[in-house]
């Protein structure tokens, strides 16, 4: 934990901050709501969009992607059980748990249905690298996943949403919810800094170098994160003011699903990677590969798909409140684990060491304010 910088140190702060001072100002100051509301096309904030665009660009451009399939392979079963946790116990848990938790508030199920669809390309390289997670595997992972939200994300939100709520005798959410629409909106927030980051990391790296490229350039776009992540929540909090305080009950139960969610995937996580003879570092990126979630592009779809002034937008928008401290505390859990346990005191499989002979798949830069 000696190496976190002061603005990860307390990230939870900031957001906090950022999310009381959006309140308030939305509240009381009824020009700043209306300003941003001006700024709507359609069903779509153009602040909120390019948010949420530049806040995914870094990590997507610190991938090496050409590496991508020579190191899945040579993980392929820890990458089958990720492929696993994060694609079938991940979405099935959260859809239970909010059915089991929210059914009244079919509106606030929705929203957190779409961030367990989600799984996280940013954050969850923050959380395990201060864990001493193996960092290649973690970029490979979350190379992955982008890939597989791009291609699938639309068709299991409208399963979720559709299908399956239809079978728990729930009725569909509503027509609103289409695969194209949702394709379309993944395409334009995820598709489009993805894009972003292949062009930025190709032509530099092949004009200048992959050292150049490292030293100049990822210092530069790394705090974009950080900047349009407090940006993106300033602005639908002051729009969503007035609401908000209306209702803290309301928050208060679309939290414990996701308090629930966090703990149970990550914890899941580690007790199946111990069991299954992965090494610390394995088991450590499993979990919070896991259980992490890509808050990002639930709220961009919830948005797009729903509005902007919707519940499921609201609830989606929970989503990096709760996670940020939950996750912070995980990476304690997981380094009091490393030195709890016999196993983890021994070296890393080898298959795993096979593996990282593989130059890294980047990341290195992973402070927001660096």
């Amino acid at each position: 934990m000696g190496g976190l910088s002061f603005i990860d140190r307390f990230l939870t702060l900031w957001i906090f901050l950022t999310i009381v001072v959006g309140l308030l100002l939305g509240r009381f100051v009824s020009a700043i709501p209306k300003f941003w509301d001006s700024l709507t096309i359609g069903s779509t904030n153009v602040p909120i969009a390019i948010g949420l665009i530049l806040m995914m660009y870094p990590p997507l451009a610190k991938v090496k992607y050409e590496k991508i399939h020579q190191k899945l392979w040579k993980i392929r079963r820890l990458f089958v059980f990720s492929l696993v946790q994060n694609w079938f116990i991940g979405p099935f848990l959260m859809f239970f748990l909010v059915v089991g938790m929210l059914p009244d508030h079919k509106d606030y199920m929705t929203g957190l249905i779409f961030v367990g669809l989600a799984r996280c390309i940013a954050m969850v390289i923050v959380w395990n690298d201060l864990a001493l997670g193996d960092r290649e595997i973690a970029a490979a992972l979350v190379a992955f996943n982008s890939i597989f939200q791009i291609l699938f994300y639309s068709v299991y939100a409208w399963f979720f949403t559709s299908p399956m709520l239809k079978l728990m005798k729930m009725g569909a959410v509503s027509s609103k919810v289409k695969m194209k629409d949702i394709a379309i909106s993944v395409l334009i927030y995820l598709g489009i800094p993805f894009l972003m980051g292949i062009v930025t990391n190709l032509a530099f790296v092949k004009t200048k170098g992959e050292e150049w490229y490292k030293k100049h350039v990822i210092p530069k776009i790394s705090p974009l994160t950080f900047i349009f992540l407090l940006f993106t929540i300033f602005v639908m909090f002051s729009l969503k003011g007035d609401k908000v305080l209306k209702i803290p009950l309301d928050i208060l139960r679309i939290a414990i699903p996701l308090l629930c969610y966090f703990f149970l995937m990550f914890f899941i996580s580690f007790l199946i990677a111990y069991r299954l003879g992965f090494g610390y570092q394995e088991s450590t990126t499993l979990s919070f590969t896991a259980a992490s979630n890509n808050f990002e592009l639930a709220i961009a779809t919830t948005i797009s798909v729903f509005g902007l002034d919707s519940n499921e937008s609201l609830s989606a928008t929970i989503g990096p409140l709760v996670e940020v401290p939950v996750m912070l505390g995980l990476v304690h859990v997981a380094l009091y684990f490393k030195n709890r346990l016999k196993k983890y005191q021994q070296e890393a499989s080898p298959e795993i060491e096979k593996a990282n002979e593989i130059d890294d798949l980047g990341w290195e830069d992973i402070d927001f304010d660096k």
